[in-house]
């Protein structure tokens, strides 16, 4: 069981790195705007405070999904764009990577990601996409609205996983976010 942890988590960091190559290219998304139509927003020099994944989930939400065995999830990207939470995993189901980053909602939705949708949660702007081209059906990414960037729902759902392998990875997603986010203080 723990060689599968493992294996699980080496899978998720995978796809984690995956997702950082396209979301993050430094190259021309976060330079400072020369007066196009459509100015690129500024990232934030840090991930908004005042909500801690790692430590401000309650337990019964964790329960709620069956995710077990948090796992400090930090990581830095080019262009300044950070990420400051942990990843969980359910037996035999899907892994989420839930986070703090100082990517925005608008940032995300800048980037035409498949499949994009966006929402409200808990009063919350929201979006949720596609963004690992490898395995379109396995990830899927939700972007909550916080002040300086968003919580991120990174969860992945490989098929073979026996118990959600067969199920929509987004609407997996979306069911977690719900229940996360009005755990979210409102001056975040």
């Amino acid at each position: 069981m723990t060689s599968a942890r493992k294996s699980q988590r080496l899978v998720i960091l995978a796809l984690g790195a995956a997702l950082m190559l396209p979301a993050c290219d430094s190259s021309t998304d976060h330079a400072p705007s020369t007066g196009a139509a459509s100015a690129s927003p500024t990232i934030a020099p840090d991930v908004p405070t005042g909500y801690d994944p790692c430590t401000d989930i309650p337990q019964s939400v964790l329960d709620s999904e069956n995710l077990r065995s948090k796992d400090k999830q930090d990581s830095n990207a080019s262009g300044g764009v950070k990420w400051r939470g942990c990843a969980w995993i359910q037996t035999d189901g899907y892994a989420p990577v839930i986070t703090t980053t100082n990517i925005t909602v608008d940032m995300v939705r800048d980037k035409k990601f498949t499949d994009t949708r966006e929402y409200t949660l808990n009063g919350r702007r929201a979006i949720s996409t596609r963004q690992v081209d490898e395995h379109p059906d396995a990830v899927c990414t939700i972007n909550v609205e916080m002040r300086g960037g968003s919580l991120e729902i990174f969860l992945s759902n490989p098929p073979s996983r026996k118990n959600t392998g067969s199920l929509d990875t987004c609407a997996l997603a979306r069911t977690l976010a719900e229940k996360v986010v009005p755990t979210m203080p409102a001056t975040v």
